[in-house]
């Protein structure tokens, strides 16, 4: 059975979008950790702005990320979107209905890797089929912007594991109750 893990960088007060504000947080520890999530995993499965957003940026980064930027640029991408009309970058867009496409996906053994995408994420937990929360609550408060979850967005979680960087990134992993 395959595996879905939504990575997820959020401020303390519950902002997701443009995470540029995690930027003097991010360090070695932290890139390890997303070399290990990008390593397990065998897919990405992206909402269109996040797919938009990292196919404009990562394909120019692969020399300087070296086998991060390899493995990012040349796995396979599902992308959920109703207005894209031609994959590129190894991607293949999910068609119908999303959720029943991703349970699909999850028949197979592949472990799918979601970074932001609150869209898709909200989408899929309503539906039971993230395995997965790993979450990096960094040490910000910004007041304003797009949260991760909806509003009337309820999952009960079961803790599986944590540390903090020292840079003060609590970095939080939860499994659904």
């Amino acid at each position: 059975m395959g595996k879905i893990v939504a990575v997820e960088y959020m401020t303390l007060d519950g902002v997701f979008e443009e995470p540029v504000w995690s930027g003097p947080y991010f360090n070695e520890e932290l890139g390890a950790w997303q070399a290990h999530n990008l390593a397990e995993a065998d897919a990405l499965l992206l909402g269109r702005v996040t797919y938009e957003g990292m196919k404009a940026v990562w394909p120019q980064m692969a020399a300087e990320t070296g086998e991060f930027g390899v493995k990012m640029n040349e796995m396979p991408k599902h992308v959920a979107t109703t207005t894209l009309t031609e994959p590129e970058w190894n991607a293949t867009f999910i068609e119908g209905d999303v959720a029943e496409a991703v349970e699909k996906l999850k028949t197979g053994s592949e472990t799918l890797l979601i970074n932001g995408s609150a869209t898709l994420v909200n989408h899929l937990a309503r539906h039971n089929l993230i395995d997965e929360y790993r979450v990096m609550i960094n040490p910000v408060v910004i007041g304003e912007g797009r949260p991760l979850w909806e509003p009337g967005t309820r999952i009960a979680l079961t803790h599986i594991g944590s540390w903090r960087s020292s840079t003060g990134v609590e970095v939080i992993s939860y499994v659904p109750a």
